[in-house]
This record gives C-alpha cells, sequence and structure tokens, in this order.
C-alpha cells in the first residue's frame, strides 16, 4: 500500500467539469440500479443506453458480471468483497460523472451500506438510484442466466436471496416493479426519470 506522504492529487490542476458539459451539451450523472439477479437490471440499463445514445447523449454502462470478469475479477462474494466491489465500481463512476457522461451502473448491490457507500462517494447530487423490485420467486422462474438452478443443486454459494441476505430498497429515487410492469413500460418509466436530469439548465 503506498505511503499517504508519497500520495499528491492533482485534483486543482485538472480540467474542470463545467468545461466537459458545455463541450458535450449535457450534465454528468451516474443511474444506480439494483435488485436481485434477474429483476431485469440488464435489460433496462441497455435499454436505457440505448434511448439515450439515439437522442446524443454520450454514455457508459457499468455492468456487475462484466466489470467482474476484468476490473473486479479479484473480488469473491463475502460481504467484504462485494463491499469492494461496489467502492470501486463507485468510484470509476464518478470518474465518468465528473467527465459528464451519463453512467449507468447495474449491481445487485444487496446491502442498503453499499448504496450509502456508493452514494456518498459518487455524491447525492449525481447519484439516482433505482430500485429494481423484482420477488426471489419470479427471478427464479425467470432464471435468465441459469443461476437459481444452480443455487438450488449447492453449485452456487453465498448466492443473493437465498444464501445471502438482499436488503430491499428503503428510499430509491425510483422504484421499478418488474413484478407487474411490462419490460417496456418499466424502460419507459426509467427513461422518462433520467432524461430530465442530464439536460443542462439553460
Amino acid at each position: 500500500m503506498a505511503a499517504p506522504e508519497n500520495i499528491h492529487p492533482t485534483f486543482g490542476q485538472l480540467l474542470g467539469r463545467e468545461s466537459k458539459e458545455t463541450l458535450l451539451k449535457q450534465r454528468g450523472t451516474v443511474v444506480w440500479l439494483y435488485g436481485l439477479s434477474g429483476s431485469g437490471k440488464s435489460t433496462l440499463a441497455n435499454a436505457l443506453e440505448r434511448r439515450l445514445h439515439d437522442e446524443g447523449i454520450s454514455t457508459q454502462l457499468l455492468d456487475g458480471d462484466n466489470l467482474r470478469s476484468g476490473l473486479n475479477s479479484d473480488l469473491g462474494f463475502s460481504d467484504k468483497d462485494r463491499r469492494e466491489n461496489i467502492r470501486r465500481v463507485a468510484e470509476v463512476a464518478k470518474l465518468f460523472a465528473s467527465a459528464s457522461v451519463v453512467t449507468i451502473a447495474a449491481f445487485i448491490c444487496p446491502r442498503a451500506e453499499f448504496r450509502v457507500l456508493a452514494r456518498d462517494i459518487i455524491g447525492a447530487k449525481d447519484f439516482f438510484e433505482v430500485y429494481v423490485e423484482c420477488s426471489f420467486e419470479t427471478c427464479e422462474a425467470r432464471d435468465v442466466k441459469g443461476l437459481y438452478a444452480k443455487a438450488k443443486a449447492g453449485a452456487v454459494e453465498q448466492f443473493t436471496g437465498r444464501d445471502s441476505a438482499f436488503e430491499p430498497g428503503v428510499s430509491p429515487d425510483l422504484t421499478l416493479n418488474t413484478n407487474d410492469l411490462s419490460e417496456a413500460d418499466a424502460a419507459q418509466q426509467l427513461f422518462d426519470a433520467v432524461r430530465p436530469r442530464v439536460t443542462l439548465a439553460e
């Protein structure tokens, strides 16, 4: 670990965020989607990114499985590793938002304290919390990745919602209940909520 006295941040010398937002003509923000595996997070994140892209908005999608195959490939699924996973993702998302990029994060993020951590790192002004609500039973019935079947057979340890607790959203900025909403309706509600946030004030 680097000694603190040998670290010299240069944040004050960097090109300011306002200049980048003026260049891209958009406001950087982080849309943080979370919920059980199979709830629809990645589907909604992809749909949102494509809609924003079609409107000329610069975006970056951070997906849980993708980052665990690279940046966070050294982490497991203990509470300590899950927390570190979210901490790293939040730091990356903060960098993108400061560069005026609309950043969409899709992670299980099972504990409320992890979401508080992400919000604190990114900053409340840039953090838009979206709880993709869906029952364990519905997610298990969908089982789009085959993980629920593997978990039931004992092939997946610390599976969220079964062996490891998932804490529902307490006061998210938006809740999308995909038990009831169609994919199209949920995607539209998400887009309608996010689009005004990325428009620069006149």
